[in-house]
């Protein structure tokens, strides 16, 4: 998945809930509407998700260190990680406790702001939010249907390596889902003249919010913790170094994401046994230009060469040395 993509639908989302969480909060201050508010907040924290998704591209490029000797790569998954957080804490709890207060309110026989004058108000800004959030979703798809090829948009989201385009899509998808809900309670408390719906519809968003923010946390998580590359490049490297001229044999290979677009790739190779010193650079070597013209992500590649035995059974892996005492 291309950086460029992510971050034009991170822009556009940026950019349409901005906008709609300052018309959102001007509705609720005019009417009172508690859905409005959980929207304003929802569209608020969307706008300091999107915010966190660009600083986290930024400092990912960074060049890589002594100690941090593969990069920053992976910082980007942190920062969408965050984004869940705060997706299910700024968001989602808010609007639950938003629905709670409003609820008690009611009973406590407050004025719900049915009579304002401005009670169309909430219904004009959300169909406008509705448009703008419907123009940032399509960019999202569009974007998304230039890398995700044959894919489920669900196993998109799923596989996806680069965090930006999933969390956007899934953001995009809530916001509208919220938006169509707060029209609705809206609309209903208006007609009925029972603010009960406006309740409703706020702890629906709360809701809809939390299982948005635990989605991403854990498919975040998966590519924190550090997930390989996918089966197609994986097919594509074994193949590559299987026809390098020398190599018997795979013994075995792993890889991993240390970037959404970098591999680290280890592989120990079979080699036949009267191999000279020489001729096992020069396997090693072709080995690894193929790995990488395989696979341009492969950006780290070792290669380790033995003599296949079928009977050879590895050395136990040592203890790890105790934690050092303070």
């Amino acid at each position: 998945m291309s950086t460029e993509g992510g971050n034009k639908a991170v822009i556009a989302a940026l950019l349409a809930n901005t906008g709609i969480a300052i018309t959102k909060f001007i509705a609720f201050l005019l009417t009172g509407f508690s859905s409005m508010l959980a929207e304003s907040i929802h569209s608020l924290a969307d706008s300091g998700n999107q915010v966190l998704l660009l600083v986290g591209g930024k400092r990912s490029q960074r060049e890589a260190t002594e100690e941090h000797p593969f990069g920053f790569g992976r910082e980007r998954y942190i920062y969408a990680f965050v984004v869940s957080i705060v997706l299910f804490s700024v968001g989602g709890l808010f609007a639950l406790y938003e629905a709670y207060h409003k609820w008690h309110e009611i009973h406590e026989g407050h004025d719900a702001g049915l009579d304002s004058k401005w009670r169309l108000v909430p219904l004009v800004v959300l169909g406008i939010a509705i448009v703008l959030e419907s123009l940032s979703f399509r960019t999202a798809i569009v974007e998304g249907n230039k890398v995700r090829g044959d894919q489920s948009w669900w196993s998109f989201i799923r596989r996806a390596k680069s965090p930006e385009l999933p969390v956007i899509l899934l953001e995009d998808f809530a916001a509208l889902v919220g938006l169509v809900a707060a029209f609705l309670a809206v609309s209903l408390s208006l007609i009925t003249d029972n603010a009960c719906f406006d309740v409703v519809g706020t702890g629906f968003i709360g809701v809809l919010l939390i299982v948005v923010a635990v989605i991403l946390a854990i498919e975040v998580k998966s590519l924190l913790i550090g997930e390989s590359a996918g089966k197609d490049a994986i097919g594509r490297m074994r193949s590559a170094i299987e026809s390098t001229p020398g190599v018997t044999q795979i013994i075995h290979m792993k890889t991993l994401h240390i970037a959404p677009e970098e591999l680290l790739v280890a592989v120990k190779i079979g080699i036949e046994a009267d191999a000279t010193g020489a001729g096992i650079a020069e396997v090693i070597d072709a080995a690894e230009r193929n790995v990488r013209a395989a696979e341009p992500m492969a950006q780290q590649v070792y290669v380790e060469p033995d003599v296949y035995r079928a009977d050879h059974v590895p050395d136990a892996r040592p203890e790890a040395p105790a934690a050092p005492s303070h």
